[in-house]
């Protein structure tokens, strides 16, 4: 088993909902010869620098996440999307610490897998922005105000990308219109959605 980091030793003492789980994910991922640092403040596992799996909670589950899941092989069927709008990453799900002890060896696995996957140096195909669909009220907005459309222009990729999957997450067109309406300064001012 590789060498324990201090700081993630420390997360692990502040841990309140998942702390059985996360210790028992941590020592089988140690058990795979990974480094351990705390990389957003969540117990990361590295070979070489390149960041192969990641341990974090919820609030219905916790989970390991593979930075290039979507790579990987998955004869169990255990890898999950977070979210459609998820590229790379891929999650195995835990609700309690007795499904980390029954699925111990295939973890070990996925993480040799994952760790296979990056040494061969596969990289995952990322969509570009323009391969997102711009919901109609966003392109109505968009080709009524020219000096919205060049500051939107004008985003990072990675900023563009998020106010799209923000207006086009709601089911109705109301929502999604209000949404624009309240993010168009942001936008005017060169803010991403989260800054």
């Amino acid at each position: 088993m590789k060498k324990t980091n201090p700081k993630v030793d420390a997360f692990l003492g502040t841990e309140k909902k998942w702390q059985e789980e996360f210790e028992k994910l941590r020592t089988i991922v140690l058990d795979c010869q990974l480094s351990e640092e705390l990389k957003w403040g969540k117990p990361c596992y590295a070979l070489q620098n390149k960041n192969i799996v990641l341990i974090h909670g919820f609030k219905e589950y916790c989970a390991l996440l593979f930075f290039k899941g979507a790579l990987m092989n998955d004869p169990n069927g255990v890898l999950i999307q977070q979210t459609e709008n998820v590229q790379a990453g891929r999650q195995i799900r835990f609700t309690n610490v007795q499904e980390i002890i029954q699925m111990k060896t295939i973890l070990k696995a996925y993480i040799r897998n994952a760790i296979e996957v990056e040494k061969s140096g596969l990289k995952v195909k990322l969509k570009k922005t323009s391969d997102f669909i711009i919901p109609e009220e966003f392109q109505r907005k968009l080709n009524e105000t020219p000096v919205l459309r060049a500051a939107f222009d004008a985003l990072t990729p990675g900023r563009q990308r998020a106010y799209l999957f923000y207006f086009t997450s709601p089911k109705q067109s109301k929502t999604r219109e209000s949404r624009i309406e309240n993010c168009m300064q942001k936008i005017l001012d060169g803010k991403g959605l989260n800054d």
